[in-house]
């Protein structure tokens, strides 16, 4: 389905900018998707994330990740867009 993919592209782009630029994702994160090679936090392209198990660490954070939806840093949506975006794009 055409219009599937378009509105998936979409996101995909969207997810890219979140992880880049709106939550800084790759000041800690590596993950070549993203041209991202920040060293404090796990490698993304040598994880398997599930796009719930992304959403959850996101929203909750983890050690020094911020929590960055209990915290408002970011949107219920921002948070489905780039973990949607990093669900399809780690470990690949």
């Amino acid at each position: 389905n055409i219009q599937n993919l378009l509105a998936d592209e979409g996101k995909m782009l969207k997810g890219l900018e979140i992880f880049n630029e709106t939550a800084g994702c790759a000041g800690c994160h590596t993950m070549k998707a993203a041209g991202a090679e920040g060293n404090v936090g796990p490698n993304l392209d040598t994880v398997d994330l599930t796009y719930e198990l992304v959403i959850e660490m996101v929203t909750y954070g983890l050690g020094v990740m911020p929590a960055f939806g209990e915290e408002e840093i970011l949107t219920k949506e921002e948070i489905d867009i780039v973990s949607f975006y990093v669900a399809n794009s780690a470990g690949k």
